[in-house]
């Protein structure tokens, strides 16, 4: 489903004027819309539709009500259950539901958000007591670095850190393999922009003086990404937001956040030069797809938050 809506992105995509990377032209009305719905940060998929064609006016809370079970709440606005899984609390956590459409969480309710040809929608049922926001996820890749936010394509910029142009060369044939047309690119440290979609490459050390990408430094809370990169390492952390392990020698991240006004800035970055080319060759659809930030230890990916798990069960006794 997803490679196929790649696929027409692809044959649509022209250049835009503008720093670094433009998305296609403005001829979309023939590409379909799809709708994941999942739970726990990505981890279960519960279902996903493809629609082909969408009316003018058509609405997220209409087509996830056409193609969903859906009970609302706040006068229809706002969605409590799909599929009958609800909103609420739980062991003193705080679950709810939460859509991003390509990527970028929505501002709005379900039933005031019209739907643009194109767009990539994604409902998750999570535990949101350590973020109360996550305003980007990479799930969606390569949205919405083709069709933008809000129904408007933004141009795209990759920001190189120094001595990272081989992999800054790598994050753009990505790109463009993903159906977006490479252009110059900028210097990490470039003035970023309203409407402006970055990508910044480069080792943490050189990536967190960026003001974006400081805030994932800062944790969760701030930044909605359950990674803490330091000058040691990446912690690696749960939905709680306490940290699981720390990855040090040729770990890698990508991650999305939103700083101010800005349109979300991604960051392809790692502990060292290894780290980066890792997270670099992560930006792939099927690797990034339905997750909220990806980490990359030891060659293989790694889904944040990092999912606790269960104890092994004890084997049974036969009498």
């Amino acid at each position: 489903m997803r490679r196929a809506l790649a696929a027409l992105a692809c044959a649509a995509a022209t250049a835009v004027s503008g720093c670094g990377l433009g998305a296609g032209d403005a001829s979309t009305a023939d590409r379909g819309v799809s709708v994941v719905v999942s739970s726990g940060f990505g981890t279960d998929q519960l279902k996903a539709i493809e629609a082909e064609r969408v009316r003018e006016d058509e609405t997220v809370m209409r087509l996830l009500q056409r193609e969903f079970d859906v009970t609302t709440r706040f006068g229809g606005g706002f969605v409590q259950s799909i599929e009958g899984l609800a909103g609420g609390s739980r062991g003193g956590r705080r679950f709810d539901w939460f859509y991003y459409v390509n990527g970028i969480e929505a501002s709005e309710g379900a039933a005031s958000r019209e739907i643009a040809p194109g767009d990539r929608i994604w409902w998750d049922h999570h535990d949101w007591s350590t973020a109360p926001r996550i305003p980007a996820v990479v799930g969606a890749f390569p949205e919405p670095f083709v069709s933008g936010s809000e129904g408007e394509r933004r141009p795209v910029r990759i920001d190189c850190a120094p001595q990272s142009e081989r992999e800054c060369d790598e994050v753009a044939r990505r790109l463009v393999a993903a159906g977006v047309r490479a252009t110059p690119r900028s210097a990490l440290g470039t003035s970023a922009g309203i409407e402006i979609l970055r990508v910044l490459v480069g080792p943490w050390e050189e990536v967190r003086r960026d003001p974006t990408a400081a805030v994932i430094g800062k944790g969760p809370q701030h930044s909605g990404v359950f990674a803490r990169p330091h000058a040691g390492g990446i912690d690696l952390l749960d939905p709680e937001g306490k940290v699981v392990r720390t990855l040090t020698d040729a770990g890698g991240l990508v991650a999305a956040t939103r700083f101010e006004e800005q349109q979300p800035t991604w960051v392809v970055t790692g502990t060292d030069a290894a780290g980066v080319a890792a997270a670099a060759s992560a930006l792939d659809e099927g690797v990034l797809m339905n997750r909220f930030a990806l980490a990359v230890e030891e060659g293989r990916g790694v889904p944040l938050p990092v999912q606790p798990q269960a104890p092994p069960q004890e084997p049974s006794q036969q009498p």
